[in-house]
């Protein structure tokens, strides 16, 4: 028997109303979804800012957050452009997704940002 992982999508946004009328926006241009409206920018001002869109097809899930507890908030995201089909894509950098997950509880965490370290010869 094969188990697969889930493929998941975490997405970092500032957590202003603009930013996420764009983000619903995007979000609507991929998935004929009506539960899309339900994202806030007051959620994700909140307490525990960040909310888990699952589209319609079910295959996959996207993680919206504005931060990660107090250690790392959208400004604190090193990022580097990437050119996807012609667009620029602010992608986290691998040393800011080492920083990230290597002092985490998680296992798969740990495993992430080991397999970050060895794979871009990262130091502490």
């Amino acid at each position: 028997m094969v188990f697969k992982s889930p493929i998941l999508l975490d997405i970092f946004v500032a957590a202003d109303e603009e930013n996420v009328h764009r983000l619903r926006k995007a979000l609507h241009s991929v998935f004929d979804d009506p539960s899309i409206d339900e994202i806030s920018a007051a959620d994700l001002s909140g307490q525990y800012p960040a909310i888990q869109y699952v589209p319609p097809s079910g295959t996959f899930h996207i993680d919206i957050l504005s931060r990660l507890g107090e250690a790392f908030g959208f400004d604190d995201i090193e990022v580097e452009d990437r050119n996807v089909e012609g667009i620029s894509v602010p992608v986290a950098t691998p040393r800011m997704l080492y920083r990230m997950k290597k002092d985490t509880v998680r296992l798969q965490d740990k495993a992430d940002a080991d397999r970050l370290r060895r794979q871009f010869k990262l130091e502490d």
